[in-house]
């Protein structure tokens, strides 16, 4: 209701205020002479208990007012004049009056507490999104860390000591480290920017094999633990993407898959043009998803049941925020025999390389 009331500029609540009591009084002046002026009051009550679902304070006031005015003028007998004939109608007037005064100051202290109550929760919901995202992010940052410290710190003072085996095991878990610190880094910028909803969509034409193998480079450590094939068709068109998004999100995907996988399980890779749309999916061998937490994967901080320690949950909300964030869908679902596929549908550009204009 307050969002509601925030997207109604008050010039317009004035003007629909106005409006609406007079859209009362018009045509009640057909039916008066069957309903009775009395009744007429109920109708305008009424309408005043609608307006104050989504009007402020000034405007519903102005109603209020206005209502009664024009109920005395028009309805109340002798008719089209302020007086008022008996006491009984002067009470009755007052009395609608009162009323319709306290109603709307009433609505606005109770939309006050509402909104009151809204701060308090949302300060309570961003204090355990900080502390939720504190807590993941000392395991996750502090783990890589100490690894490239200890790595680098071995290479500095036994550089002499060291054979070429030992360095480039060293070199290689010094790798590995920096792409997870580098993966922990973009989902927390890529969460930040998703609430805050500052990024803006910077499309242009992509090669979706170049978006996958671009993607597929960063994890060459560790191919492998998890034979990665990619199944796209050399005669794909282009598809107006946004490249550093959706190579995040496709980082994110094959990430998924390795880290809840067991060594040896194969990912698969899929991009074809559907009726239009550019589909990709990522699917694997392994044991799939519980289907109880199928609709709640893409929630943020969500870590399914027996999860293996470490990560902070905001991969999958990542992917569904750009995903979404190019008009798309991604879902997910376990396949008959064994793992779990994710397919992104997304509607966008496209064209052919003997067909790409210039811009």
């Amino acid at each position: 209701m307050n969002r509601l009331l925030k997207e109604v500029p008050i010039r317009q609540q004035y003007i629909i205020s106005v409006g609406a009591v007079l859209a009362v009084v018009l045509p009640s002046l057909l039916i008066h002479d069957v309903v009775g002026y009395r009744a007429i009051a109920f109708f305008l009550l009424v309408t005043i208990s609608l307006l104050s679902l989504f009007l402020d304070i000034l405007p519903l006031l102005l109603a209020a007012v206005l209502s009664a005015l024009l109920w005395d003028f028009t309805f109340i007998p002798p008719r089209f004049t302020f007086s008022i004939g008996t006491s009984e109608d002067q009470v009755l007037l007052l009395m609608y009056f009162i009323i319709v005064l306290i109603h709307a100051v009433l609505t606005a202290k109770i939309r006050q507490a509402q909104q009151e109550v809204r701060k308090r929760e949302e300060r309570s919901r961003d204090l355990k999104f900080y502390n939720t995202l504190l807590n993941s992010l000392s395991h996750e940052l502090r783990t890589p860390i100490t690894t490239i410290m200890g790595a680098t710190d071995n290479l500095l003072s036994a550089e002499n000591k060291l054979n070429e085996i030992t360095k480039r095991e060293l070199l290689n878990e010094i790798n590995i480290a920096s792409i997870r610190l580098n993966r922990q880094v973009e989902n927390l910028l890529g969460m930040s920017r998703l609430e805050s909803g500052a990024f803006k969509i910077r499309k242009d034409w992509v090669d979706v094999r170049e978006l996958i193998y671009t993607t597929l480079a960063q994890f060459e450590p560790i191919f492998g633990q998890h034979p990665i094939t990619v199944s796209a068709a050399d005669n794909l068109p282009l598809f107006k993407l946004d490249f550093a998004l959706m190579e995040q999100v496709l980082f994110n995907l094959v990430n998924n898959a390795i880290q809840h996988t067991a060594e040896g399980t194969s990912i698969l890779i899929t991009a074809d043009c559907v009726d239009e749309k550019l589909l990709i999916a990522v699917s694997d061998t392994g044991k799939g998803f519980p289907e109880k937490e199928i609709d709640r994967v893409f929630d943020k901080f969500y870590r399914t049941h027996g999860s293996r320690p470490g990560g902070t949950g905001l991969g999958l909300s990542i992917v569904r925020g750009f995903v979404e964030a190019h008009g798309g869908t991604i879902t997910l679902r376990n396949l008959p025999l064994s793992g779990a596929e994710f397919t992104i549908i997304l509607p966008t550009d496209l064209t052919y390389l003997n067909h790409l204009k210039h811009e």
